[in-house]
């Protein structure tokens, strides 16, 4: 492919999907409810029954909630497997899904969290499947026009837009992987 003939779409979709492909979605692989749920610091952000959590918002639709902040509290809590999957699926996928791609209009506080890590790891599946399907539909005009009302920078290309989610995906799910190294080494080591 030269540069009279470069496919704008391709290239961002390829961004993504070669490292879900090559590198993530291979480590995320066997995720157990114990490393799902497991938080090595004491008051860690997670999601959990509804009514037992001590943060300042505590957003869901069924029995889980995650845990949130507004404005967040300084430093950052720490974050488990569990809130940075639920991060991932409603604020960084489900919401663009539903801005830009027809899919059903959610939130932080209408969004069923996932019990486990299995039902977790198929949300994020089924809204990384409307992303990329909703992306490979978008035209290079497409990307080249503004996102909208729907995003804090409303004047921002759309392929702006994918460059971010791509990043924001690529970044929490690679601290999904380190929280499990980390687990796998704690247990090792004779920790809980």
């Amino acid at each position: 492919m030269d540069a009279e003939h470069f496919d704008w779409n391709q290239a961002l979709r390829e961004q993504w999907e070669w490292h879900w492909d090559n590198q993530l979605h291979p480590r995320l692989q066997g995720l157990t409810d114990e490393e799902y749920f497991w938080s090595p610091v004491p008051d860690a952000w997670s999601v959990r029954p509804r009514g037992t959590s001590t943060a300042q918002i505590q957003a869901g639709a069924g029995d889980l909630t995650i845990d949130y902040g507004f404005p967040a509290p300084e430093p950052a809590p720490f974050t488990t497997i569990a809130w940075r999957l639920g991060h991932v699926i409603v604020g960084v996928l489900a919401m663009r899904n539903a801005a830009h791609f027809g899919a059903p209009r959610t939130d932080y506080f209408s969004w069923d969290y996932a019990p486990d890590a299995t039902t977790a790891l198929n949300q994020l599946e089924t809204q990384l499947d409307v992303w990329l399907t909703g992306l490979r539909g978008l035209t290079e005009a497409q990307l080249r026009a503004p996102v909208g009302d729907e995003e804090p920078y409303p004047r921002a290309p759309m392929a702006e837009l994918v460059l971010h989610i791509h990043r924001e995906l690529i970044h929490h799910l690679s601290e999904v992987c380190l929280l499990r190294d980390l687990h796998t080494h704690q247990i090792r080591a004779g920790g809980t």
